[in-house]
């Protein structure tokens, strides 16, 4: 079976009480619960990790690419700045979609730049939950060619 890393960074814990005008009323376990089902369907596992801590999401990378297919990563704030979490995705050669819950676009300047996009294969930015649940469906069409 297909494993898929689901990561999410800083802040996303508090989903569903954190400003739900951007980035909605579900909580993370809600949309983890949604994805892991997604997978299941489609015959992945889906192996999800939050932290609020750069080093811990860099440890949860590096003891589990091995065993991984590819990552869907929601680095929230270290979007924009976390070359250590760059790094050690890069470092893994897997399929990555980095996926915000908002349009990071359409908020302050310095949101709109991320060092992770360079090494996705795609970014899906502000389609809500949803967008974990495309760059699902998407690593499962391009691990299944």
């Amino acid at each position: 079976m297909r494993k898929i890393l689901f990561i999410n960074g800083p802040n996303l814990n508090l989903l569903g009480k954190r400003e739900p005008a951007h980035y909605g009323k579900k909580t993370l376990k809600e949309i983890e619960d949604m994805v892991k089902a997604e997978g299941i369907e489609l015959g992945i596992e889906v192996i999800a990790f939050q932290s609020n801590h750069e080093g811990e999401v860099v440890d949860f990378i590096q003891d589990n690419y091995i065993i991984a297919d590819g990552i869907i990563i929601n680095p929230g704030a270290f979007t924009h700045y976390s070359y250590a979490i760059y790094d050690v995705l890069k470092f893994t050669s897997l399929p990555i979609v980095e996926v915000h819950l908002s349009n990071i676009f359409a908020r302050e300047d310095f949101r709109t730049h991320s060092v992770i996009s360079p090494i996705a294969k795609g970014v899906i930015s502000g389609l809500g939950y949803k967008g974990y649940l495309y760059a699902l469906n998407y690593l499962s069409e391009l691990l299944n060619l």
